[in-house]
Formats: C-alpha cells, structure tokens, sequence
C-alpha cells in the first residue's frame, strides 16, 4: 500500500469525517474518524499528514492517517523523542516570569485555596519541568 503525504482542508470532530488535500494533487481525500491513529483533535486545517489511500463507496478514502512528525523548533527535543510540527495553533511560548504569573493566578483561585508556600512550590516544580523540556523562552 502507497504512503502519501497531504494537509488537513477540513475535519468536523463532532461528526467525524473531514477531507484532505494529497501533496501529489488530485481530488481531495475523505477521512473518517475510525481510520486515525492520532487524536481527532489534532486534525485542523493545514495540519501535515501521512496516509493510505483506499477506494471508498464514494471515492478515494483515507486510512491510517497520522501526523507528520518533525523535529522541534528551538532544538530542544529529549533524546529519541520527535515533536508533532503543531504550528501555532495549539499554544503561545511564555516566557518564564509570564508562566510564572499565570500559575500563580491559577493556583490562587483552587477551590479549596493552596497555601502561599504550596502555590511556590507547584510553580517552581512547573517553571522547572517547562524549562527542561523547552516549553518556555529563556
């Protein structure tokens, strides 16, 4: 079976199916939710994909769809690991005193409320973890 390389042109998570456009040209190709190997929720528009082409009741279809992955921006990956190329569409890069902020103002409104001492240590083992792993700016 042929691997191709396509884009996301559009999928409803609520039904379920959506199309994607191959690299190659052609018709656009129906996928349905039943032949992904990546969660639904990471099929967006212009998300890059791989997958095989059967021949559907109603025209090509998409099976064994997943995410192309990539290497990480910045250069920071933990060995053996790769990172999905989400672009920007799944987060914004803080840099560490934002991060710091937004848990700080997270964890002050827990229900029941965190003492002061236990919000500083959540957010310093955070801030800590998003360093290692690249997920802040330095």
């Amino acid at each position: 079976m042929i691997v191709v390389r396509g884009s996301i042109v559009s999928f409803d998570r609520v039904k379920g199916y959506g199309f994607v456009a191959p690299d190659s040209g052609g018709e656009d190709v129906f996928v349905h939710v039943n032949d992904l190997l990546d969660d639904k929720s990471l099929m967006v528009p212009g998300r890059v994909v791989q997958f095989s082409v059967d021949q559907g009741d109603r025209g090509p279809k998409a099976s064994n769809v997943t995410v192309v992955l990539t290497e990480p921006a910045h250069g920071h990956s933990a060995a053996g690991s790769a990172s999905a190329d989400f672009g920007d569409d799944l987060c914004d890069v803080l840099t560490v005193p934002d991060l710091e902020h937004e848990l700080t103002e997270m964890l002050l409104h827990v229900d029941p409320p965190l003492p002061g001492s236990q919000i500083l240590n959540v957010r310093k083992r955070v801030v800590a973890l998003a360093q290692s792993h690249g997920w802040v700016d330095r």
